[in-house]
């Protein structure tokens, strides 16, 4: 049996980032040798030094939008906390409902005196609903006006600029969390990596459930992972293809790269170009295929995606790390610092 407990650290709630750094690029860098494996205290404006033309950065270009909405019952006026997660077509979203219990087949809530409304269609486990949306008009636009920014529970600061919290190349919009490794980018950063010859790849994951949910088995195996959306386009296969054939290094920014990736990749016939959803658990045992190393931020104690990071690191060599970034006082979770895996 592999333990949740066994992904366990100690971390002082002042090492928990409320606030994102003015320069995205001054984040610090732990960087992981894993075959030495040794750490080295970098900035993340380094991670450059580590490229070459042999290179391939894959990043999740997915856009977060205003997915948490406050609203009224009509029938008794109760506030209810609505979060959008996932797009299932046809204005129907699967949504997480607060407090749940409020919530019936039938219930309407609505949002902004009724500019948006929503029909709960149908009821499931752990405070998931189905709901169908009625509005007029454009659906990004209202969110825009009526949303707010879905910041994760340990972020208790307000967001002084909503931009801070996508990062510098978000282009599709449906998510309902950052993919934070790659908030550390900047526009710049990136021109200097293209002109040392890197090749960067978009991806799009729509973060929602599968990546934040926490792990409630003591047997982490018997935990069970939400489905996310993910698109791999025909240029984006072609080209992680050639880049496999040619033995070049794919570096995953990001554990929601990394998810899209390794969902995809299948041995004999390597990257296909497809729109789909993936609910891969990676954790300790799992054999990577298709990334050879990763940009992440720290995570969160016990979550799945600590158990990714060991699951390529290996969970010894993460959690030493993970003391020593805590010893030295790194900056943790959405819009905390950064680890290179390599």
């Amino acid at each position: 049996m592999i333990k949740t407990s066994d992904f366990d650290y100690y971390l002082p709630e002042e090492l928990i980032a409320q606030t994102p750094l003015t320069n995205r690029t001054n984040s610090r860098l732990l960087v992981l040798d894993r075959k030495t494996k040794t750490y080295e205290d970098k900035v993340f404006g380094d991670f450059i030094d580590y490229l070459d033309s042999n290179d391939v950065l894959v990043l999740n270009d997915t856009k977060v939008i205003p997915a948490r909405l406050y609203g009224h019952k009509e029938d008794t006026n109760a506030l209810i906390e609505v979060l959008l997660l996932k797009d299932l077509g046809d204005n129907v979203w699967e949504c997480l409902a607060k407090p749940q219990k409020r919530v019936k087949l039938g219930t309407i809530i609505s949002f902004g005196d009724g500019r948006l409304k929503a029909e709960c269609i149908k009821l499931m486990d752990m405070g998931i609903c189905h709901f169908k949306l009625i509005y007029d008009g454009i659906l990004v636009e209202i969110l825009d006006v009526l949303g707010e920014m879905p910041l994760p529970p340990y972020i208790h600061e307000k967001l002084k600029d909503k931009d801070r919290y996508q990062t510098v190349y978000a282009k599709n919009p449906g998510s309902a969390a950052a993919p934070t490794a790659g908030l550390h980018f900047t526009t710049e950063l990136l021109d200097r990596i293209k002109a040392k010859g890197v090749e960067i790849i978009y991806v799009t994951l729509h973060v929602g459930l599968g990546t934040f949910r926490p792990v409630n088995e003591d047997d982490l195996t018997n935990h069970i992972m939400h489905t996310e959306y993910y698109e791999i386009s025909e240029d984006a296969a072609n080209r992680l293809n050639k880049a496999k054939e040619s033995g070049k290094r794919i570096i995953s920014i990001g554990t929601t790269s990394t998810r899209t990736l390794e969902s995809n990749y299948e041995e004999g016939k390597g990257f296909t170009a497809k729109c789909d959803n993936t609910s891969i658990f990676i954790y300790p045992g799992y054999k990577f295929k298709a990334i050879d190393a990763l940009i992440t931020n720290f995570h969160l104690p016990k979550s799945t995606l600590i158990m990714l990071v060991s699951a390529l690191a290996g969970r010894e060599f993460i959690l030493d790390a993970y003391k020593h970034a805590v010893e030295e006082k790194y900056r943790f979770f959405s819009f905390g610092d950064a680890m290179f895996i390599k």
